[in-house]
């Protein structure tokens, strides 16, 4: 039997911050920086994962090389310049955090940033304060789809996979999830189609669609 919901954790870039395609423009000037082009197509579908799956899916480039370190350094300094500036929640973020918490819930980040963007981005969505714990890139040894990221952030919620519930917008968010025993609620805010969604045990427009219909979801009030 499935324990009451105890814990709900969230991806944070294409889930609660509009930034998918923020974090593709930085990563191709990046690496066009280096002398390398990249197909921004590939590289749009790869956001999700961590940078350490990311540069070698695109450009057969390891992150902890010496080229790979470089570019990785560097996207971070464009998408920190140019990119987070500009970010802009979607619409319902806030408030589905909110109600999630209202509903006795822990509220727990559990996203591939790296820590120094999570911040950032957790304010941008308006979460910050909010967020009961978070966990990023830097909490674990590999990032989505291995659910690395996952069982630490419900290791910081203190909650069994069965009392938890993952929300993310990529198939990474819903492997990993799956990958670490627990449902998952997809969002189409990222860009993914529903086919690419497959695993998620329901999918919403984004935050603000499942808002709206909380109480109809696997959310809903016991």
């Amino acid at each position: 039997m499935q324990r009451p919901l105890k814990a709900v954790l969230f991806d944070v870039d294409g889930t609660l911050v509009d930034s998918n395609e923020a974090h593709t423009r930085a990563w191709v000037k990046a690496f066009w920086e280096y002398g390398l082009t990249v197909d921004p197509v590939v590289v749009r579908r790869s956001i999700g994962m961590g940078g350490d799956k990311l540069m070698p899916a695109v450009s057969g480039i390891q992150q902890d090389s010496s080229l790979g370190k470089l570019i990785a350094k560097r996207r971070a300094e464009i998408f920190k310049r140019e990119m987070l500036p500009r970010l802009k929640p979607f619409s319902g973020a806030k408030d589905l955090v909110a109600a999630i918490k209202d509903r006795g819930c822990s509220a727990v980040a559990a996203s591939s940033a790296k820590e120094a963007e999570l911040k950032p981005l957790l304010a941008t969505a308006g979460v910050d304060s909010l967020m009961d714990a978070k966990t990023s890139s830097d909490d674990a040894e590999e990032s989505k789809p291995d659910p690395d990221i996952i069982e630490a952030a419900l290791e910081r919620a203190h909650a069994d996979r069965s009392e938890a519930i993952m929300i993310g917008d990529t198939p990474y968010d819903i492997e990993a999830a799956r990958r670490a025993g627990m449902d998952a609620i997809a969002f189409r805010s990222g860009g993914w189609r529903d086919a690419d969604l497959g695993g998620a045990i329901a999918i919403y427009d984004g935050p603000w669609d499942l808002l709206a219909r909380i109480d109809e979801s696997p959310l809903r009030r016991p």
